[in-house]
């Protein structure tokens, strides 16, 4: 199973295989046209709550990745699209946040991927 993640505002490459938004909020500044989405899934984003809590603040990477799948683990039908998909193609979890090692689509690959991504946080 090949998963990536790339911000949404990154030029597509072929490579990209199977392009799947995971933001809750539509990324501003980019149309849906430019986008080049195979499939948005705003579910799989973080709660409203959760993730005006991390506001993406690396000291609470830890604790918000484990809220975070807490919440998917409740949406195992969405988990499914995606894992099947990626028996057919590399898929790529798209995201719009500035951080790229602290955001929910580097998250949701640890979850899929099953292999934890905790890392200290910069202070």
């Amino acid at each position: 199973m090949r998963i990536q993640v790339k911000r949404v505002y990154e030029p597509t490459a072929k490579s990209d295989g199977f392009r799947v938004l995971v933001d809750r909020l539509w990324p501003r500044g980019i149309s849906k046209e430019a986008a080049k989405l195979d499939l948005w899934l705003p579910d799989l984003g973080p709660s409203t709550s959760l993730r005006n809590w991390f506001n993406h603040d690396p000291v609470r990477w830890a604790e918000f990745q484990r809220r975070y799948h807490a919440e998917l683990k409740k949406k195992t039908a969405l988990l499914a699209t995606i894992r099947e998909q990626a028996k057919t193609s590399p898929i790529t979890l798209l995201y719009s946040a500035k951080d790229e090692e602290h955001n929910q689509a580097v998250a949701l690959r640890s979850l899929l991927l099953k292999r934890p991504v905790i890392r200290k946080a910069m202070v």
